[in-house]
């Protein structure tokens, strides 16, 4: 099974280290032998093989600060003319998000779709502008789509409620979208002021050097347009929902709320209202007898509400090299048809 690897940064990276330490129970368990065929980053260089890249060579190549052009096989073409012209059975999108135009991933996915290429992506552009639009496409070309690592990174959220759960009709779900808030929740919670959380959660890799994404509520926004989209059949875009971060959250505010047996979370929702499917972003006081009260640190929660079964609350990792490369990880064993 050929690969094409698009952007290989912190997650590509964490696939590739998958990819490399299971490869015999890959072709063991699943009867999978991977190549990887192409891989193209816009910082890091772009290369070619058909017989296979040497991944260990690649990871090596950018931990000691070189260019992938340095293996040999440079690719001189943009990441769309790869998958335009490199022949390969599947193609793992990983580049940066652009919540606003879902760019230029879309593009990506869109030409391996056509040719017919299975895809994945860990990109939350596409999925939360162009769902549906993709879904149809894949479907034309007989191509199998994926995306779990678009919400929650590797914690299989969607493999759940789509497999383990099906059968079920779900009526809302809500939860802890975005570890970076939950952080800095936790650490105002312990006495820390906001200003000192963020640089804290800044200095620890969770938020980014401008944090709107995290604080303001869009990153969780852009998962619950995902989950209103995949799971319950809306066709939504990020600006349909109301969205509120937590940047006007005080630690006052954080202290009043634990003494009534509540504490402050930021909380994605999505839910279903009659004929109407509605979500919204925005902070709220939890009672410390629920599941996601508990949920400290980076960690992303999310309680899912069924007729069949009533609440089950799955938690787990939200970011991270190897936990957001598992995900692509086990969508290809997916792709593979192994599973």
């Amino acid at each position: 099974m050929r690969l094409l690897l698009l952007g290989f940064g912190t997650v590509g990276q964490g696939l590739a280290e998958l990819l490399l330490q299971k490869t015999s129970i890959l072709k063991e368990k699943y009867g999978l032998d991977l190549q990887v065929v192409g891989i193209a980053d816009m910082l890091k260089g772009s290369i070619t093989n058909t017989a296979g890249i040497d991944l260990s060579a690649a990871i090596d190549k950018i931990k000691n600060g070189k260019l992938l052009t340095e293996l040999g096989g440079a690719f001189g073409g943009s990441a769309l003319a790869m998958v335009e012209s490199v022949n390969a059975d599947m193609m793992v999108e990983m580049t940066y998000t652009d919540i606003k135009s879902g760019e230029p991933a879309t593009s990506h996915i869109r030409a391996a779709l056509k040719k017919g290429m299975h895809v994945t992506t860990t990109n939350k552009g596409p999925m939360a502008l162009f769902y549906h639009d993709l879904a149809k496409l894949a479907k034309a070309n007989k191509a199998k789509f994926f995306y779990e690592g678009t919400v929650m990174s590797g914690t299989p959220l969607l493999n759940l409620i789509r497999e383990t759960l099906a059968g079920c009709q779900v009526i809302e779900i809500k939860g802890i979208l975005n570890g970076t808030t939950n952080y800095i929740l936790t650490r105002m919670e312990e006495g820390m002021s906001y200003e000192a959380a963020l640089k804290q959660a800044q200095e620890l890799g969770y938020a980014e050097a401008v944090p709107d994404a995290d604080v303001l509520g869009w990153d969780a926004l852009a998962k619950v347009t995902i989950l209103a989209n995949t799971v319950f059949g809306a066709d939504r875009k990020p600006g349909d929902f109301p969205c509120k971060g937590i940047t006007e959250i005080t630690s006052s505010a954080i202290s009043d709320a634990r003494s009534r047996g509540k504490r402050f979370k930021l909380i994605g929702r999505v839910w279903r209202e009659g004929d109407q499917v509605k979500g919204s972003v925005n902070p709220q006081e939890v009672d410390l007898s629920h599941p996601l009260a508990g949920i400290m640190g980076a960690t992303n929660a999310v309680t899912i509400t069924t007729d069949a079964m009533g609440e089950v609350t799955i938690i787990g990792p939200g970011a991270g090299r190897i936990q957001t490369g598992y995900s692509a990880l086990v969508d290809i064993i997916a792709a593979g048809g192994a599973r």
